[in-house]
C-alpha cells in the first residue's frame, strides 16, 4: 500500500470547516516562483505546473528505473500547494495579476538534493525541456490558522474572515513576513469537479498577541 501523506497527516490536509490553530513542522518540496495571474492561458503559473508534476513524478517512479534513492518507500504524490502574496504585502484576492506566488508540491524526506538534482535532469531530458526553474525548497511554517474552504476560489475571502475572528478570540494575530505567507493547498481538481465542491486548505502564519 502506498503511502498517502493526506491519509496519514490529516491534521495538515484535512482540517475541519472550522477554523483552527495547528503548529506545522518543516517540510521540502519541489517549488517554482512566480508572478501574475494564475488563471492566464500562457501565463508563468501554466508552465510552473508542467515543471513540479514533472520532478514529482519523476521521484515517485524513481523505483523503476536504474537511479535508486537511498530509503525509497511507494508513496502517492502529494497535491500542490501554494505561497501567495503581494508586493505591498496585502493579498487581494480580486487582483489576480499582482499575485506573486511559490507552487510547489510535498517531497518525501528520503529525498537529497543529489536525488533531487538527477530528477531534474531526468525530467529536463524526458520532456525536451528547461526545467532549472525547479527548486528543492524547504519551509517551516510554524503556528498556524487554517480551515478547510469548500467552493470557488473566488469565495476564498469569506473562510479568511473566519479564520481572522477565530484568531481574535483565540489570542493570535497574523504575522506574514517573507518567510511566513498564504498558504493554499489544493486538494480538488477544477477540471474534474463543480466549483461548489472544491477543497482548498487555507492556512495564514500567526503568533500570539503580546499586549
Amino acid at each position: 500500500m502506498a503511502f498517502d501523506y493526506k491519509k496519514e497527516y490529516k491534521e495538515f490536509y484535512l482540517p475541519p470547516k472550522k477554523p483552527g490553530l495547528v503548529e506545522i513542522p518543516r517540510m521540502q518540496y519541489v517549488a517554482v516562483r512566480g508572478k501574475g495571474d494564475p488563471n492566464a492561458p500562457d501565463g508563468e503559473y501554466k508552465r510552473a505546473m508542467q515543471i513540479l508534476y514533472g520532478v514529482a513524478f519523476t521521484i515517485r517512479m524513481s523505483d523503476k528505473g536504474d537511479h535508486k534513492i537511498e530509503g525509497y518507500f511507494p508513496y502517492v504524490v502529494p497535491p500542490l500547494e501554494g505561497l501567495w502574496w503581494q508586493a505591498d504585502g496585502g493579498l487581494d484576492l480580486s487582483n489576480k495579476s499582482d499575485f506573486q506566488w511559490i507552487s510547489m508540491i510535498r517531497l518525501p524526506d528520503f529525498v537529497t538534493q543529489k536525488d533531487f538534482d538527477w530528477a531534474v535532469a531526468e525530467a529536463a531530458e524526458k520532456k525536451k525541456a528547461d526545467f532549472s526553474p525547479a527548486e528543492f525548497f524547504t519551509y517551516e511554517e510554524g503556528l498556524c490558522v487554517q480551515c478547510m474552504h469548500i467552493g470557488s476560489y473566488d469565495t476564498e475571502a469569506e473562510t479568511l474572515l473566519r479564520m481572522k475572528e477565530f484568531s481574535r478570540e483565540q489570542g493570535v494575530v497574523p504575522d506574514f513576513s517573507k518567510g511566513r505567507l498564504h498558504h493554499e493547498i489544493y486538494l480538488s481538481d477544477p477540471r474534474r469537479i463543480a466549483v461548489e465542491r472544491l477543497r482548498t486548505v487555507l492556512r495564514q502564519p500567526v503568533k500570539i498577541f503580546k499586549s
